[in-house]
């Protein structure tokens, strides 16, 4: 499978930091700029702020993963790009994108700005701070669109590799396995998820999607549940059940109306069990979902009737 997680134009890991004299200027920042971004940090041995600044920078360009360089130019060994660069203060750091200086600042700022400051270039060259992760997840989701499973799960596998936090690779490795009929196994890895992304809504939605897939192990016959619906418009057992067989044959929008219909009929029903069933299966849709819109329309309605 094609390494979507290397984006085009990204430096190589190793590459990312350099010591840069003025011999290798040109070939390390201008040459090097026409392809990546490249921030520049001036400093100096003696330069107290330079020793903040500096671990400070090149943290936040590695946690960019290729998406920008830095080079590191000693203002006492290298005067000349010093002077042509016009430092006069230091620390001074500027950002090279084919091979101009697009952005740049003096003195010592703390790791929120920098952060901003890294991330401002990087987009300002059309590339994305997270070292083309997000790119990587649209792809993963489109060959999970078009039945590709194992290339997905394999992708969102990769991601956590390199994002051990990136809740969306969580998720979409859940619903990969969800695809592959391995209910298990999805389960497996939302459990495995860091306690910090655990509430985060590609988790949910995902936990959600796999309570829908156990209740469909188990529900009964359509037509039955149908015919028993028919015969008693007050079998709200029935009624239920029917919803949850409706869902496993993949037409939410009828599980939906039937599970309205139950909350409009008696809201306590088992505790509200229809307007939690309600939920889950919003929750496992996207938001902009037209059955969760409309869903969400009518059921606000019933509340507030």
């Amino acid at each position: 499978m094609m390494d979507i997680l290397n984006a085009a134009g990204a430096a190589p890991a190793g590459d990312l930091i350099k010591d840069v004299s003025e011999a290798t200027f040109m070939q390390d920042v201008v040459e090097a700029s026409q392809t990546v971004p490249v921030i520049v940090d001036f400093w100096a041995p003696w330069c107290g702020p330079c020793k903040t600044l500096g671990p400070a920078l090149e943290a936040a360009v590695t946690k960019a993963k290729g998406a920008v360089m830095m080079a590191k130019v000693n203002v006492d060994e290298n005067q000349m790009i010093a002077g042509q660069m016009r430092v006069q203060s230091i620390p001074t750091v500027y950002a090279f994108w084919q091979g101009q200086p697009i952005d740049g600042f003096q003195g010592a700022l703390p790791p929120s700005e920098i952060e901003d400051f890294v991330k401002r270039v990087v987009e300002s060259a059309g590339g994305s701070a997270d070292g083309g992760l997000a790119e990587a997840i649209e792809a993963a989701e489109e060959m999970l669109t078009e039945g590709a499973v194992a290339d997905a799960a394999q992708t969102f596998a990769a991601i956590l590799g390199e994002d051990p936090l990136n809740a969306a690779a969580f998720g979409g490795l859940a619903r990969a396995h969800l695809a592959l009929d391995d209910v298990d196994q999805a389960e497996a890895v939302l459990n495995g998820a860091p306690v910090e992304i655990a509430d985060a809504p590609e988790i949910e939605a995902a936990r959600a999607q796999i309570e829908l897939a156990r209740q469909a192990q188990n529900a009964g016959p359509v037509a039955e549940l149908r015919a028993q619906v028919d015969a008693d418009a007050d079998n709200h057992q029935a009624r239920f059940d029917l919803a949850q067989a409706l869902h496993a044959t993949g037409d939410a929008e009828a599980a939906v109306a039937e599970l309205l219909e139950l909350f409009r009929r008696d809201r306590e029903w088992n505790d509200g069990a229809a307007k939690a069933q309600l939920f889950t299966i919003f929750e496992a849709l996207k938001p902009n979902d037209p059955v969760v819109l409309n869903g969400r329309r009518k059921l606000s309605s019933l509340i507030f009737a």
